[in-house]
Order: structure tokens, then sequence, then C-alpha cells
């Protein structure tokens, strides 16, 4: 059994095909309005961007699906939950002024801003999913409080995880941090021969798990939370993690909380993902770095794992970029993600989430 995917590419002739009109199409086509109620709360699963990153979604694309959303009688906001490590959104106060930064306002997007875990991430709903890893996972209160939800999210690449799409968003951006503790079960260690103790590892640290000691990194593995922001900065690739027993894990985690975000919400949700700007990294780092592939288009589905594994293989169609981070992998039907992050498994978390019911990875792309 297949499951419909809506796709639009940003070809564009005329105002009748503009990218904003194709995102109203790709509402219609994909049947959202039936996931809406009247007077029902609408959760619009946004991720606004870490402060100096801009490579997230346009908020003049959000407010299309804001304006659909109360077209069929919703009453939408804009979400997201705080983020484990400190940065610029790590408590309520803070994201929301970095997502008005970044135009996230009520006068662009026409909903308000409402950070789905509180003030500082206690606002949390315990939900019963009984999986493998997880018998109980930890949502933010006020997603799992809404009645229906539109997860928007930008295709990107993921140091851990290979991709981020629809997947990724609802796990560990519908996740307090307790929840987002709770999938990170790797802890990254340091390869001694490679360090040469610059601290750069130490200076992004969100809490202090990182020491130098005789001109090497040191983490403590008890105060390490598996950011892996440490990885990220590490100029000399001393900091790894083992890829064999502990990242299969963390997918695996990361795949059952997204199934647990989704509990209550059967039929009641809708997945839009934007292959725009494909960015090497996820939009959590306070930066954007170059595109790995060219622009590709917006799909739109009502299956998470349909939608992913259709902008996997859409992405992995494209010739890469020589002058970005892909050094290899760049012809065309070569994983792009393994090309920037070579020991990753992007389709690890579309396996498994097939295998625990939360949609299929056959498709139909259906172009609009």
């Amino acid at each position: 059994m297949t499951s419909p995917v809506y796709f639009a590419s940003l070809r564009a002739f005329s105002d009748q095909e503009s990218t904003i009109s194709k995102v109203q199409r790709l509402f219609d086509h994909a049947g959202f309005a039936q996931a809406i109620s009247q007077k029902g709360k609408t959760a619009i699963k946004i991720h606004f961007g870490e402060f100096g990153n801009d490579g997230f979604i346009s908020p003049v694309y959000v407010r299309q699906v804001v304006d659909k959303v109360k077209a069929c009688g919703g009453l939408p906001f804009l979400t997201d939950t705080n983020t484990l490590y400190m940065g610029s959104r790590s408590n309520a106060v803070e994201h929301i002024g970095t997502a008005i930064l970044h135009g996230f306002d009520y006068a662009v997007t026409g909903a308000p801003v409402i950070i789905a875990d509180g003030l500082d991430g206690k606002n949390t709903r315990k939900v019963t999913i009984n999986r493998e890893h997880f018998h109980d996972v930890v949502i933010a209160g006020d997603i799992a409080a809404a009645d229906s939800m539109i997860v928007m999210s930008h295709f990107k690449g993921h140091i851990v995880s290979g991709f981020g799409g629809a997947i990724k968003n609802l796990a560990m951006g519908c996740a307090p941090p307790e929840g987002k503790r709770a999938q990170h079960n790797a802890r990254p260690f340091t390869i001694p021969e490679k360090c040469t103790g610059c601290a750069s590892c130490m200076n992004v640290c969100p809490k202090d798990a990182v020491t130098v000691k005789k001109k090497k990194s040191v983490i403590d593995q008890e105060l390490c939370i598996g950011c892996f922001e440490c990885m990220h900065a590490c100029p000399e690739h001393a900091i790894d993690i083992n890829w064999e027993t502990e990242i299969p894990q963390f997918m695996e985690r990361m795949v059952e909380y997204a199934y647990g975000a989704l509990q209550g919400k059967e039929r009641r949700c809708g997945f839009m993902n934007f292959l725009i700007r494909i960015t090497p990294d996820c939009d959590c780092f306070p930066f954007s770095d170059a595109p790995i592939v060219p622009d590709i288009g917006i799909l739109a589905s009502t299956d998470p794992v349909a939608i992913d594994a259709a902008s996997f293989d859409l992405v992995n169609q494209q010739q890469g970029f020589s002058d970005s981070l892909l050094t290899t992998h760049h012809h065309k039907g070569a994983d792009k993600f393994k090309g920037v992050h070579a020991q990753t498994d992007g389709e690890g978390q579309l396996r498994y989430a097939e295998k625990i019911g939360m949609g299929t990875r056959s498709y139909d792309l259906i172009r609009i």
C-alpha cells in the first residue's frame, strides 16, 4: 500500500504559479482541511531557527497555512519547544524573541507564537506508547493539548540522524528538554591522538561537561547531555560517538518520540516538507552553511514516513554542489547526506518508523 505525497516544484511562469499559491494548493490537495475542526486549536509546528541561522522556512509561507486553517474554522498558533542546549531558544522568553526577530510575529503570520512546553520546559504531558525503548514519552503540554497539527519542516542534513524532516520535527521538536534528553542516549568521546587542545568543544558545551587537561579535551559522561555541539565545533574531527551501538538506538528512540507526538491526533495531522536551501546541518546552529543541492520544491502529505521518504529520494536524485560541505556522493542517485556526514544512516529512521506503524515508505509522488 502506498501513500500519496503531493509535490510542487519551484518553477513559476506567472503570478498564478507563485510559491505562496503552491503552498495553498498543496494544503488543499493533501486534504489538510479534514484535520481541522470548528474552533479546534491547531498547532502549526515550525522551527523558528537559532539566532544567526537563516535557513528556516519563510514566515511568508507559514502565513499561507495560517490563513487556510482559519478558513477551515480552526484556531492556529505557531509553536516549537525549548532547546536542550543553551542558545537563543532555551526558554520561552528568548525563544519568542528569536521567533519575532526572524519574522514570525503576528503582523506577518497572522497567528500567535506559543512555546509549547512553557516558560522553562516544564509544561509537559506523559503519553503512553508501549514501544521497544519507551513505555511512556514526555511531550510538550500545548502540543499534546492541541486538537490538530500541521507540521512544517525545513528538510536538511543532520550530523547524527542523517537528515531532519517531518519525523525529526515531531520527535525533537515536540519534546521538552526532558524528552530531548531521553532521546539522546549517545555520548561523544575524544580521540586523544587527534585532539590539539584548542578548547573549541569546551567553549560550546552547554553543561560544562568538557574540560581540557594536558592539552587534551576530556568529556564527563555524567554531565554530558548528548547534544553533539562539541562534535560539530571540533576543527580536528577529534570527537566521535559509537556509531554501531549507540546511533541505531538513538534513531529508534527519536522515532518513538515522533510516534508519541502523534498520539491523540490520528487523522488530524498534516505534513509539509520544504526542500529549499537544503543545508548540511540543522537550523539549531547559529549559522546556515551553503546548500548541498539545488532547491527542489515543496511536498505535502498526511503520512510523515512517506513524505520523508519522498524528500530523501528527491534530494538524492540531484547533482550535488561541489562548492559546499558535500565532499563525496555528488552524482545523481547517491546518498547526499552520507556525502556530508559519512557514518549517518538517514534511512534508519524511515525503516523503524514504518516498522512501528507510523506510515509507509511506499509513496505516489503526485505533481500539482
